[in-house]
């Protein structure tokens, strides 16, 4: 599926960029279909390797879909092209946001969304940049809106971000102060952070500024887990947890087994 700046509305860059999307990889519950959660792969994979590892939670009530980004070139890695949700040039906050490619992948991940039943909770998930696409998507829900204007048409009920960042942090806490009613959307969706300590790719303490911006924003029902010994990946018990956690709007820190069997992106490692 594509999708062009101009039905994005994005304005005077209007016909400037077109967005293809790859293959979406579908998991489908084993027990009673309760809820369905878009899971979103890191820099230079896809949804295929996400998929395998979803089908092997013991999670048997939740519908996983797993799309594949468009494969663009990216600042970070000079130019090279690769699966990207949006492009990134440093992980800073004076680095400017590519708004235009995060409206892009947040209005793919909301259509992939909307035709599920009216009774299924709705989430998205992500790992590294999947997981800054996810909190994004979830500044989209509580402003109602995309960055470019547009209505945000999902009920998001879930935000899972492992490993990531939050884009435009700088100014989300204006964006969402300003209207009562994102503010309540804001405070009511849980959101569940978490991230190695010893993360090599993107520094545990962008995690740690992206939970702050988020409480500092109004969200309310958060929480951030911190993981002593992992790096830019994650492990089996993580993602169980993380899936399985209501959120208690705090933060927390827990070691793990260097034995335990370790899972990550099986892209190029780099977001």
């Amino acid at each position: 599926m594509s999708y062009s700046n101009s039905s994005m509305g994005s304005g005077s860059r209007t016909g400037r960029r077109t967005f293809e999307f790859g293959r979406t990889y579908v998991v489908k519950p084993k027990g009673k279909h309760q809820a369905t959660i878009v899971w979103l792969h890191g820099l230079g994979d896809n949804g295929s390797s996400w998929s395998q590892l979803l089908e092997s939670l013991p999670l048997p009530n939740i519908k996983w879909i797993c799309p594949t980004a468009p494969t663009c070139p990216v600042a970070i890695l000079g130019g090279f092209p690769c699966t990207a949700w949006f492009d990134v040039g440093e992980l800073s906050e004076d680095c400017p946001d590519d708004f235009e490619g995060l409206d892009a992948s947040a209005a793919h991940i909301a259509n992939l969304l909307s035709t599920e039943p009216a009774d299924i909770k709705l989430g998205i998930g992500g790992f590294s940049m999947g997981a800054a696409t996810a909190l994004y998507s979830a500044t989209c829900f509580a402003q109602g809106k995309y960055g470019n204007g547009y209505p945000y048409p999902v009920n998001l009920r879930a935000i899972i971000g492992l490993s990531g960042w939050l884009p435009g942090a700088r100014s989300v806490r204006n964006k969402i102060e300003g209207s009562q009613e994102a503010a309540r959307r804001a405070a009511s969706l849980p959101i569940l952070l978490s991230h190695g300590l010893c993360d090599e790719v993107v520094p545990h303490k962008h995690g740690e500024k992206s939970y702050h911006a988020l409480s500092l924003a109004g969200f309310r029902n958060l929480s951030f887990k911190t993981y002593e010994g992992i790096g830019h990946y994650t492990v089996p018990k993580e993602m169980d947890e993380r899936s399985n956690n209501e959120g208690e709007g705090e933060s927390e820190s827990e070691g793990e087994s260097e034995d335990d069997f370790v899972v990550g992106s099986s892209g190029i490692g780099e977001l």
